[in-house]
């Protein structure tokens, strides 16, 4: 009996802005190794992508540096790359998967909506209104940077949408907790069949 294939991707990205080395498992626990500076912002950042494994049931690894000594922004948009491409990677021809996903997340007084799809073509659409400039450290305008980034280089179709909102904290772990589980959806494999009737995707 053949063995499934490993669902994995190992990235290593390094420019003069940022340095990252990234491993990410499909089919993990949720288990997490994340290493990040500890400073402009990036602990928050650390948290949430902490989350997004935890809740994806995503085995993700992570060690990074970069120019944060300038601010963020470099890092966070680094990583939304480094992720999207190992998603891309891992996901492979794409053969048995649900294809589309999507999830309703409550936190507190926000609720969020992610809804996916890994069709090969890259969008984000993200309506939610953050309503304040900082979490912490953090800009909170890098969260729609590292969404961008995500979406372009994984190939996908991503909305995000708040139905009620408040703290930006909430907006933000809310948003990656429902993408985490929309993704989960969406990744399933239930078969052996291309998810579409074009024959490739």
């Amino acid at each position: 009996m053949s063995q499934p294939k490993s669902r994995s991707a190992g990235i290593v990205r390094n420019t003069t802005e940022t340095q990252i080395e990234l491993k990410l498992d499909l089919d993990g626990t949720g288990a997490f190794d994340i290493d990040l500076p500890a400073k402009a912002g990036a602990p928050f950042w650390k948290h949430m992508l902490e989350q997004w494994a935890k809740h994806g049931r995503f085995d993700l690894a992570i060690k990074a540096t970069g120019d944060v000594e300038i601010d963020g922004h470099h890092l966070i948009e680094d990583l939304g790359i480094a992720l999207g491409l190992a998603l891309r990677e891992a996901v492979g021809d794409k053969r048995g998967i649900a294809r589309y996903g999507f999830f309703i997340a409550p936190m507190d007084e926000v609720l969020m909506l992610c809804a996916v799809d890994f069709c090969g073509r890259a969008y984000l659409k993200l309506d939610w209104n953050l309503g304040q400039e900082r979490v912490g450290e953090f800009d909170v305008a890098l969260a729609r940077e590292f969404l961008i980034a995500l979406a372009n280089n994984a190939q996908i179709n991503l909305h995000l949408k708040e139905f009620s909102g408040g703290n930006a904290h909430h907006t933000i772990e809310a948003g990656m907790k429902a993408m985490a589980k929309a993704m989960r959806a969406a990744l399933t494999v239930s078969g052996t069949e291309l998810p579409t009737t074009k024959g490739v995707l």
